[in-house]
């Protein structure tokens, strides 16, 4: 239990459905719509939706999501891979030809086409209650109406407000400029885009006139993408990955996501005496730093869209992460085995549902980068992700960029099982900390018996690009502890990622809802 004579925030109980997620309105939203009548799979699209116009700069219907289901009255886990592709006419070779060494990540050529439409229209259909329409109207209206812009999303729409270009200038600044918290955002476009598909599902963005505003823009903005490109997009069904930690199971999204990352940094660190280590230790934190270095560095390597990747295997192995796990020294830091393709802070939602009935989903949607690619539909205003910058142009590697391809994935839904039962959807925000992130929650869980909101709250670290994240929450004296381990020690500007998470209690199946205080955000249940 918590200090209460401190800072904090405790955990939201409740027993009929539970909704966390990074904006209030987006939580009031979901557990309205199980109020009504509708199950988790509805009240996480409706919230899901709804955080596009509450966080523009991270999410919104240009994008792409993940999503890990529990269905009522089962055990099973079953994922949905909602990420879009390249158009058919992109081309590693002929960037290369351009000059380009790696995916450029704010022109058109980073733009791939955006999956979380076609996922939200089967994901209602196939496990929906209420109907795609009941899903979509509270976006709708927030979108034509306007909503507040929080501080911490005001704060970000500030940092990242040099990411829009041309028409996303128009559609997400007020008068110029980002908003201050308070002020009110609409999106009468996306509203209307929104009413579409409402009242015809999918086509009413992947054909007619929606589509037609995207390719057009898109084109003019350099691109390659075709009205087929978008026609053609559809998401997947299929079976997690997981992984066992001190008898935890960590169940991930497979691939294109970057799942089996977190299963094999998981798998290094389970050859660690974690629990005789300080949880705000040097110690812990130069283990976790170094797993983290060689379980990325495999991921650069090995993760790509499932139809070009051969190593996931590999990948998971316990006798990968034993030989991985001998390369540490506990004294002293490594050279960054392969430098990450990433910066820590790229953007992205998440939002976890239970419902009356223990259907639980598990649900990512991101654009990537703060504002994605920067750019937008001219009509619309739709904001297109970036995920295009995922791919490799290393001639030959799996993730290469390529038409028809979907890229590597930094955007991860989680959910942990015991005994064959799900205890806990969760999941991290933060771009590539999120496996890491993944991690550090399981290990905080399991190792060092902390409730998820507990988890949540306690200071990250996260090793990047060779400087390794410490937040303030750490001493200066750990910092200094870490410096002489051969770490590049700095502060970050802005807090690490962010996360949400719902525990079913075992005993007396209460739901225990914990959001981040790093977000706007909160767990809200009835």
């Amino acid at each position: 239990m918590r200090d209460f004579q401190l800072p904090g925030r405790s955990a939201v109980f409740a027993t009929n459905g539970l909704c966390a997620t990074s904006h209030p309105l987006a939580a009031k939203v979901a557990v309205q719509t199980l109020e009504a009548g509708g199950n988790a799979v509805d009240a996480a699209i409706a919230g899901a939706v709804l955080l596009g116009i509450c966080e523009p700069h991270m999410t919104g219907i240009g994008g792409d999501c993940f999503v890990l289901l529990k269905p009522a009255g089962e055990e099973r886990i079953i994922a949905l891979n909602g990420s879009g592709r390249a158009p058919a006419g992109l081309n590693a070779a002929a960037l290369r030809d351009r000059g380009l060494s790696a995916m450029p990540i704010n022109t058109a050529d980073a733009v791939t086409v955006p999956g979380a439409i076609d996922a939200f229209c089967r994901l209602s259909a196939d496990w929906g209650r209420s109907g795609l329409a009941a899903s979509l109207a509270p976006a709708i209206h927030y979108a034509e109406e306007g909503v507040p812009v929080g501080p911490r999303s005001a704060w970000d729409w500030g940092c990242t407000q040099g990411n829009l270009q041309g028409d996303a200038r128009r559609f997400y600044l007020l008068d110029g400029k980002p908003p201050r918290p308070g002020q009110v955002f609409r999106a009468p476009g996306q509203a209307e885009v929104l009413r579409r598909v409402a009242r015809e599902g999918r086509a009413g963005y992947y054909e007619g006139e929606v589509a037609e505003d995207m390719v057009t823009s898109l084109r003019a903005l350099g691109g390659t993408h075709t009205l087929d490109d978008f026609a053609a997009t559809a998401c997947d069904w299929s079976d997690p990955v997981s992984g066992t930690y001190k008898g935890i199971e960590l169940v991930e999204h497979p691939p294109n996501g970057q799942g089996a990352t977190a299963i094999l940094m998981a798998n290094i660190l389970s050859h660690f005496d974690l629990p005789n280590m300080d949880p705000l230790g040097a110690q812990r934190a130069h283990i976790e730093a170094e797993a983290s270095k060689l379980a990325y560095d495999a991921r650069n390597r090995f993760i790509a869209d499932p139809a070009h990747m051969t190593r996931l295997d590999h990948m998971l192995s316990a006798e990968t992460a034993e030989r991985l796990a001998g390369l540490i020294d506990p004294g002293r830091a490594m050279a960054s085995p392969a430098e990450l393709s990433e910066a820590v802070h790229k953007d992205t939602i998440y939002l976890t549902v239970v419902d009356r009935d223990r259907m639980v989903v598990s649900l990512i949607y991101s654009v990537f980068h703060a504002f994605g690619s920067g750019l937008a539909s001219a009509k619309f205003g739709i904001n297109f992700q970036n995920r295009g910058a995922g791919f490799s142009l290393v001639e030959g590697h799996p993730n290469e960029a390529g038409g028809g391809k979907r890229p590597m994935h930094t955007i991860i839904p989680a959910m942990l099982r015991k005994n064959d039962k799900v205890i806990m959807p969760f999941g991290v925000m933060g771009g590539a900390y999120q496996a890491n992130g993944h991690a550090r929650f399981l290990t905080n869980v399991v190792d060092y018996g902390m409730h998820p909101q507990q988890a949540i709250d306690t200071a990250r670290s996260f090793t990047d690009a060779g400087q390794m994240q410490v937040e303030r929450g750490y001493s200066d004296a750990v910092r200094a502890e870490l410096a002489e381990m051969g770490h590049d020690v700095v502060i970050p500007d802005v807090p690490i990622g962010g996360a949400q998470a719902i525990l079913i209690d075992e005993e007396t199946g209460v739901l225990q809802g914990a959001s981040d205080p790093r977000k706007d955000g909160c767990a809200l249940g009835y």
